[in-house]
């Protein structure tokens, strides 16, 4: 293993791979990263799958099945999805068992398009965490208003979540509220606290560029002097003073009365990872979201290309948040006194992460609608699907668990006493 991985693991720093696919599954490249200890974890999201689902390479035969099963295409959706993350659940399993459950974890989203209906997306966090059916897996929901009843429902109910799309230091305190009421709603009902996890993922790059632009446009107006050269020195350092002060906020958490009493009936505290950690901007070093967030008990989530990075350039200083918070206060002063107002900007990237994620979703969709045709099933308004024909078969036949089409009284439902017993009892 590369020595900054190593300087990474020596420091608490979880380092995790922001990818998955059916190919890296099958062709044991997943395996050999973990083997190799050069991750510890995985983060997917829905544009991740529609790339990877898109390609095709390594779902042909799952696909072919499904469509001729009729399944319909939401649940083909989550069947292929779900097979994947399951897959990686299973090679992470001994990183789980070896760090007593801290690590190893792989995350699958929540559909985004529910994002604003928190019972919808608590329901569908306990389905996945049902169809998956591994102690290693993380529900992602987004952080959104609605979002944080979900994130306390689907805790209380002994799911471990990754809350996504964290950009304001106001909605990480709002989410670290969420994650303790979960956790003292289990706590109260008697449920156990122990293997139940969570991570609070905090999004960086996305925060300079938009901090950066706006930057650029109050410097535009300015037309140079002092404030321009005061804006130049502003770009590239909302994103890491961002983070900074969620750490601080985070240590304070951890002296709190409500964390003490969580602690001592065997919770963990919820870690932030640092998410979207790719560098934007070329002027800066394409290791810059690793190296100078590096702090105790933190994750660091990568695409493959920041991973590269750092194996091959990364500079492991040591702790490079704690010590940092006056400084990083200071930046954010001077933003506001400059004219960049950060919850807009939060605000700002949180609509576009949503859509964002949405548009890869109704793309995923319109990808598995594609290749379930192209397996010789046909895809009907609101998704639902005429079996494909296999070789002697009928084309009158009912998809896999439909009803057939007669509804004669003769017949009776087929399923009426399927839960009865012999005496007549359920």
């Amino acid at each position: 293993m590369a020595q900054a991985l190593d300087d990474l693991a020596a420091a608490r720093v979880s380092v995790w791979l922001d990818d998955l696919s059916r190919p890296r599954i099958q062709t044991g490249s997943l395996a050999r990263m973990v083997d190799g200890g050069e991750i510890v974890g995985i983060t997917t999201n829905p544009t991740i799958f529609a790339k990877a689902i898109g390609a095709g390479s390594g779902y042909e035969d799952q696909l072919r099945d499904l469509a001729l099963r009729g399944t319909a295409i939401g649940e083909t959706l989550r069947l292929l999805t779900a097979w994947d993350v399951r897959a990686a659940c299973d090679i992470l399993r001994p990183v789980y068992d070896r760090t007593a459950a801290r690590d190893g974890r792989v995350s699958i989203e929540v559909d985004p398009r529910i994002s604003g209906d928190a019972e919808r997306t608590a329901a569908e966090a306990r389905g996945l965490w049902w169809l998956v059916d591994r102690p290693n897996l993380f529900i992602k929901i987004p952080a959104t208003l609605a979002g944080l009843p979900a994130i306390t429902a689907s805790l209380a109910d002994g799911i471990s979540v990754n809350v996504t799309l964290i950009f304001s230091l106001d909605r990480y305190r709002a989410v670290l509220d969420a994650f303790l009421t979960g956790l003292e709603r289990r706590k109260s009902a008697g449920g156990s606290l122990v293997g139940v996890e969570s991570v609070a993922s905090f999004f960086i790059s996305r925060v300079d560029t938009e901090v950066d632009r706006r930057l650029g446009q109050i410097a535009a107006q300015a037309g140079g002097g002092e404030l321009a050269v005061e804006l130049d020195g502003l770009q590239g350092q909302a994103a890491l003073a961002n983070a900074r002060l969620a750490y601080e906020i985070y240590e304070r958490m951890l002296v709190s009365d409500r964390w003490t009493a969580l602690a001592a009936a065997g919770a963990r505290p919820q870690r932030l990872l640092w998410a979207s950690t790719g560098v934007k901007d070329k002027a800066f070093s394409d290791t810059r979201y690793v190296t100078d967030l590096v702090a105790p008990d933190t994750v660091n989530t990568m695409p493959e290309a920041t991973l590269l990075a750092v194996a091959d350039h990364g500079e492991i200083r040591g702790d490079a948040v704690r010590g940092s918070y006056a400084t990083a206060h200071a930046v954010f002063e001077t933003l506001g006194r400059v004219g960049v107002d950060i919850e807009d900007v939060a605000h700002t990237l949180e609509e576009q992460g949503i859509a964002s994620f949405a548009k890869s979703w109704d793309e995923l969709i319109a990808s598995v609608t594609q290749q379930i045709e192209k397996a010789g099933a046909v895809v009907m308004p609101a998704g639902a699907v005429k079996p494909a024909t296999g070789e002697g078969g009928q084309d009158t036949a009912p998809a896999a668990g439909a009803p057939s089409s007669s509804t004669s009284e003769e017949a009776g439902p087929p399923s009426q006493d399927i839960y009865r017993s012999p005496s007549g009892d359920r």
